[in-house]
């Protein structure tokens, strides 16, 4: 399931024991060193220069929502927030929260899509004052817990697990009052998956560093 997939778009050797502990049943934990994400960057204006034009809204049918966020305790690792499809949610330290701002998009979001919302998703286990939503370049809504733009990994491929958890050392699971779960924490700095192509693209075979 990749609830925030937009149409048209969007590890070797034994496991440590620690890594071994904390890893969801059924999957193996990356142990490689990631390089660190680049944020999009945001061209400063001259002075005399038009206003940069407002993105234009998407309409619903252009993207797919995730309908609701569901916070709960989970086995090793904790208080999380999964989608309404179960799985789990993640913040980037390289976003911000004061304002709500998101630095992932591209291939970025192809790895880690964003959680889109087309309204006020139903929530469950995480409180209505701590949820909000950003403007992306693209003119979709995301979803914000604590004024932190959430996401999903594309390396998690079933609900439950946090594959995602640590890697680059700035993607985190999030808990349902927005901060960092850190009570299970990878053995050295997990790298990405390699991200699916872009339409026209052939597969990438290097994983990226965000």
């Amino acid at each position: 399931m990749a609830p925030t997939k937009r149409t048209g778009v969007v590890l070797v050797g034994a496991a440590l024991a620690a890594m071994t502990a904390c890893a969801p049943a059924g999957t193996t934990p990356n142990t490689s060193v990631a390089g660190n994400a680049q944020p999009a960057a945001n061209a400063a204006a001259e002075p005399t220069a038009e206003p940069s034009p407002v993105p234009t809204p998407v309409e619903v049918a252009d993207v797919d929502v995730t309908a609701g966020l569901v916070g709960k305790r989970v086995p090793r690792m904790g208080q999380v927030v999964t989608d309404d499809k179960g799985f789990v949610l993640y913040r980037f330290d390289r976003d911000s929260a004061k304002p709500p701002k998101t630095n992932c998009a591209g291939e970025c979001a192809r790895l880690w899509p964003p959680a889109l919302t087309n309204g006020k998703p139903a929530l469950k286990g995480v409180a209505a004052d701590r949820v909000g939503t950003v403007a992306r370049p693209d003119g979709t809504r995301q979803i914000t817990i604590g004024g932190w733009p959430v996401y999903r990994y594309i390396g998690d491929k079933s609900p439950g697990q946090w594959k995602g958890q640590g890697v680059g050392g700035t993607w985190f699971v999030v808990t349902p009052t927005g901060a960092k779960n850190l009570s299970c924490l990878p053995t050295g700095t997990p790298k990405p998956v390699a991200p699916p192509p872009a339409d026209g693209e052939e597969e990438e075979q290097a994983p990226l560093s965000y």
